[in-house]
């Protein structure tokens, strides 16, 4: 008996002592959104809430930005690890600098650019805003395709006034007369409307693609340095992305909770009616030909031609395949 109670003792002393040693540790990545906290950059948050990053031993930090040039700057020089950011902005800034960031899946593989404006603006096509006054984003990627747009529109831009404003100041602007119209993805729609109720106002968006704008949009990046060193963590970010944008896509209301679970200021009504705009644009014939995330190379050549064009940049400057790294691609 005596023995019995010592080994049962000895056996308790071991489990003691593995129970209280420290669990492996989880990765930490810094993931920066495209934008600041709305229902149209949810899904990181929803990853976050439902466990989907922690079940692959990811600890997540979820970062809002500016816009897509401030999200690949923060790449760039390792404030963030990886995030989300226009395709248009990283090509120009591989052309113009070679900047050390790629881009591992596509998140939106049609355009969300557009036109935002009010009934009773007399704006209906891009023609109109000549005359006008038009606020956009410091940093949207949006800004980079602009002028091809007034120009493949046959639109003189110097009849058109552009103010570079905080994102944030959009909405007031629009809905206190300030401005004719303001630059904004599409998703941005339900914040708008908002701010244009209590105007008494209504909203109008003009969509870019309407006016020959195609390619790639929003899509996951990170910096060359992250891919080279701990690629196996980003794999991990990326099937959790992807896993998570589509059961989403399915629990529009769970993405507005969750984002509401982690930035208790947000409206989620709001939210989720922003989060419906993004739908559209990840469930598509386009995805369900090809499948989210991945890039073909006739979309990449087209992005890289609005790109390019856009900003005076010789076509051959860069191969667009150098801005991308198709290792981290989900297969079909």
């Amino acid at each position: 008996m005596t023995k019995f109670w010592a080994g049962l003792g000895f056996t308790a002393a071991i489990l003691s002592a593995v129970s209280s040693y420290p669990a492996a540790a989880a990765d930490k990545v810094n993931f920066m959104n495209g934008w600041l906290p709305g229902g149209d950059y949810g899904v990181p948050y929803y990853a976050v809430q439902k466990g989907y990053f922690a079940a692959e031993g990811l600890d997540v930090t979820v970062m809002p930005s500016r816009g897509s040039s401030d999200v690949l700057t923060k790449i760039a020089t390792g404030t963030a690890d990886v995030g989300l950011a226009g395709l248009a902005a990283l090509l120009q800034a591989k052309a113009e600098s070679d900047l050390p960031v790629s881009a591992l899946a596509a998140i939106y593989p049609e355009q969300p650019d557009s036109i935002f404006t009010t009934e009773g603006s007399g704006i209906r096509t891009l023609k109109d805003l000549e005359g006008k006054k038009v606020a956009t984003a410091t940093f949207t990627s949006s800004n980079v395709v602009w002028p091809l747009m007034l120009d493949r529109n046959g639109i003189n831009a110097s009849k058109i006034t552009l103010q570079k404003v905080d994102p944030t100041a959009l909405p007031a602007l629009l809905a206190t007369g300030q401005v004719d119209a303001t630059i904004n993805w599409t998703t941005a729609a339900p914040s708008f409307d908002t701010a244009l109720k209590d105007a008494k106002k209504k909203l109008v968006v003009i969509r870019w693609t309407d006016f020959g704008f195609e390619g790639y949009g929003l899509s996951l990046v990170a910096a060359d340095k992250m891919i080279k060193e701990r690629p196996e963590i980003l794999r991990k970010v990326v099937k959790v992305y992807i896993k998570a944008l589509e059961l989403a896509n399915k629990d529009p209301e769970g993405v507005a909770a969750a984002l509401k679970a982690m930035v208790p200021e947000i409206d989620v009504k709001v939210a989720e009616a922003q989060f419906r705009t993004t739908m559209p644009l990840v469930d598509n014939p386009t995805t369900k030909a090809e499948g989210i995330g991945t890039i073909t190379d006739k979309r990449l050549a087209a992005t890289w031609e609005w790109t390019a064009k856009s900003q005076n940049i010789a076509m051959n400057k860069i191969n667009p395949e150098s801005a991308i790294n198709r290792s981290f691609m989900p297969k079909k």
